[in-house]
């Protein structure tokens, strides 16, 4: 982003990693609107949650080029990017992702009137039918957690379902750096060494493995 304006925007839902299209992708898109990374003020990414493997590649290598060159860094929770581009409703926003596990990723977001979304409580992993009870009102769902189990909301909450439009229940790069430029703005940054993933629930490894985290520590101490 260049101010307000969006410069340049590479979105793609693929199969193929995050380390084999990150980095090339950055270089191309910064030729493309004539900048080297020297130029840029700021460096923004989202913390999940989401992909484990996609968000620790992601932040990695956002921290990285943030630590390395100096600037300014924010990262932004997956949840709030997405519902972000919902900013303009009236109604409760709900931005759901798919959380495998037949469960998923939520969070509820309300308007400020200033064309904000303000989160109401915590970012929360649970079964789709947990997420029942928060919705009293007719509110709109967005991202592919509300693709996955679309059917049993519609059912379930009748007219309080709202679905968004088709083209907004993926994340984008835009709406991340909509958010970062906010807090750029207001001196509100990251520290690019401490800031960590928002998983909400533990990894295969921490489930399959309880020990192995405590072992570890153990032995590098």
């Amino acid at each position: 982003m260049d101010g307000s304006k969006v410069k340049a925007e590479w979105t793609i839902q693929s199969e193929i990693t995050h380390n084999r299209l990150l980095l090339k992708t950055i270089d191309r898109t910064l030729k493309e609107v004539g900048w080297n990374l020297h130029e840029v003020d700021g460096v923004a990414v989202t913390t999940g949650p989401g992909s484990f493997t996609g968000v620790r590649i992601g932040l990695t290598t956002m921290k990285t080029l943030a630590w390395s060159l100096g600037k300014p860094f924010a990262g932004i929770p997956s949840l709030d990017a997405l519902a972000s581009q919902l900013a303009f409703s009236r109604h409760t926003v709900c931005s759901m992702l798919d959380a495998r596990k037949k469960e998923v990723f939520f969070g509820l977001y309300r308007t400020d009137g200033q064309g904000n979304l303000v989160r109401q409580g915590n970012l929360r992993v649970v079964k789709p039918g947990e997420v029942l009870p928060c919705i009293g009102e007719p509110t709109i769902f967005c991202g592919d957690g509300w693709l996955a189990h679309e059917e049993f909301f519609r059912a379930s909450l009748g007219s309080r379902a709202l679905g968004a439009p088709s083209s907004l229940h993926t994340l984008r790069a835009a709406f991340v750096a909509h958010l970062a430029q906010k807090r750029f703005l207001s001196e509100d940054f990251d520290d690019p060494m401490t800031c960590v993933p928002i998983y909400i629930r533990p990894s295969e490894a921490e489930l399959n493995y309880p020990h192995l985290s405590s072992h570890l520590s153990q032995h590098v101490s």
